[in-house]
């Protein structure tokens, strides 16, 4: 259930007025409907700009062998955190999102991974995180994916944060 007043946009900017439970529900009755197999990939990345964090959060609909499609969250924060808690935040965000349409997926029957934008080898900044956010999404009990594989975080959500 979402707690706040959430914006969600499209890749070209279109802002919905509707929570993402009711874009998702109606999403997956529509590309069902257009013979479509559907996942949905679920992950955030974030940018830091001076004292603000903007993030962004992206649910993906995968069409099997048929394209894509995204819906947006934008949020900006300021504070002064260390990249360890940023890359926890933003799984987080996408824990929150996935928390709140599995059960609309699960109606479904659509597949769900939950992304994140943390980079498996250790050499990188965001391998700090690596092992906390992978036994959060398992210990939520959703399949978990990171870089190279995380494109969701990694390309959709970094393109709009």
């Amino acid at each position: 259930m979402e707690t706040q007043q959430q914006t969600w946009q499209n890749m070209n900017g279109k802002i919905f007025q509707h929570s993402i439970t009711q874009l998702v529900e109606e999403a997956i009755i529509r590309e069902l409907a257009n013979g479509h197999r559907l996942k949905v990939c679920v992950g955030s990345d974030s940018h830091v700009y001076g004292e603000a964090i903007n993030y962004a959060t992206a649910v993906v609909f995968i069409r099997e062998g048929k394209g894509a499609f995204t819906f947006i969250r934008k949020e900006r924060e300021i504070q002064s955190i260390s990249i360890k808690e940023r890359m926890l935040n933003e799984v987080n965000k996408s824990v929150e999102i996935a928390y709140t349409i599995c059960s609309v997926l699960d109606t479904y029957g659509v597949e769900m991974e939950v992304h994140a934008d943390i980079n498996t080898d250790p050499d990188f900044k965001s391998n700090v995180a690596l092992k906390d956010a992978m036994g959060y999404i398992l210990g939520m009990g959703y399949v978990f994916k990171a870089k190279p594989f995380a494109f969701a975080s990694s390309n959709c959500a970094d393109m709009m944060v």
